[in-house]
């Protein structure tokens, strides 16, 4: 139903009545033409590479079929003749539950509303935009526009990721007259990417300024009592460095509050470690220059039950960027000696290059 009160003159697509007399009044709907120009493009280019997750009918699965997918999941039905705010967050709810790497949303400021009440900042999300109102930072410029980001991220450019703001205007008021934006919340939206800092010499990074922001970055992250597990390599090096922390440069180090607990552990001892503590995980891990190995060389003492129980989501990949350039696109690499979990870990991860400066890069992706 976004959008559909634009054609008909209204200021928005909240109110229901409103939408009902839209309806009536012969109004078409927008989001799924808009949803098309989008979809069609990705399906023509990268139909085999993609996996969906999609929400049953007019809420995404028909849009989806239309262009020749065949979604992995399909969560949801709508028991209302007209979709409403609650299908949208019923979906962002599945989605969150389902471990996409991506939201796609279509709609406008309100459509953002419900999908922020439900995500948070919790997953990246992009807007292809069909709404009345559009004052949110969420949304690519045009459905062709959020095409183009994510082909950037299958393909392995330098995507940032970035909280944007939420808002949205009463529409009742602006019936009035009178504009009344308000704050609802931040969302990660994935951009195209680009030095940002610490550049000298026609973008070229200087690397020690870089790591030294890195560790910064991580530095803020470390949350109280939980346990990480610091890899191998120099970028994780400078976490420890900036600790005052011995580290083991080819080994795996356990830390507590700033604190040293376990140096060069084996895999045997990592998992008996993890057995008797009961809180969160967090491994800090580096990429090997030119192979792209995130997991699997140098690192194996993360067995496949200590990454089990780390989780995807709490793995803090850190690289600079020149580091990522150098892989040309191609994705990180994960060899876990476990195929299974290897390919449940497919998809995009947050690589940490900067302080408050993050990219989304595709892992063990076949493109």
């Amino acid at each position: 139903m976004a959008g559909i009160g634009g054609p008909a003159g209204l200021k928005g697509s909240d109110d229901v009545v409103l939408i009902n007399a839209a309806q009536l009044s012969g109004a078409q709907l927008r989001a799924p033409d808009r949803a098309l120009r989008c979809m069609q493009l990705l399906a023509s280019h990268y139909k085999q590479n993609v996996r969906i997750t999609t929400y049953s009918g007019v809420m995404g699965e028909d849009v989806v079929r239309q262009c020749g997918f065949v979604p992995d999941l399909i969560v949801g039905s709508s028991k209302a003749s007209t979709t409403s705010a609650k299908d949208t967050c019923d979906a962002v709810q599945a989605f969150i539950a389902a471990k996409v790497d991506l939201i796609l949303f279509v709609g406008g400021d309100g459509t953002a509303r419900d999908v922020c009440s439900v995500l948070g900042d919790q997953l990246p999300v992009l807007g292809i935009p069909s709404g009345v109102k559009m004052h949110s930072g969420v949304f690519a410029l045009s459905p062709e526009s959020a095409y183009e980001v994510i082909q950037r991220m299958l393909l392995g450019d330098l995507v940032d990721v970035q909280n944007q703001e939420v808002r949205d205007i009463d529409e009742r008021a602006l019936r009035e007259g009178i504009v009344n934006s308000r704050y609802f919340g931040e969302m990660q939206v994935p951009r195209d990417g680009h030095f940002v800092q610490q550049v000298k010499s026609g973008g070229a990074e200087v690397e020690e300024l870089v790591l030294d922001d890195i560790g910064a970055e991580l530095i803020e992250r470390l949350e109280p009592d939980a346990l990480y597990l610091i890899g191998a390599g120099t970028t994780p090096a400078v976490l420890m460095q900036q600790l005052n922390l011995e580290n083991s440069l080819l080994g795996v180090d356990v830390i507590c509050n700033e604190q040293l607990l376990h140096a060069d552990v084996s895999s045997l001892q990592l998992e008996n470690i993890l057995q008797e503590y009961d809180g969160d995980v967090f491994a800090v891990l580096s990429i090997t220059g030119n192979q792209g190995s995130l997991i699997g060389r140098g690192n194996q003492q993360l067995s496949p039950a200590v990454l089990r129980r780390i989780g995807k989501e709490n793995i803090l990949v850190v690289a600079t960027k020149t580091k990522i350039k150098e892989l040309q696109g191609r994705p990180l690499l994960m060899d876990s000696n476990d195929l299974e979990l290897d390919r449940q870990w497919q998809g995009f991860v947050h690589v940490i290059t900067g302080y408050r400066d993050t990219i989304l890069y595709p892992l063990g992706l076949k493109l």
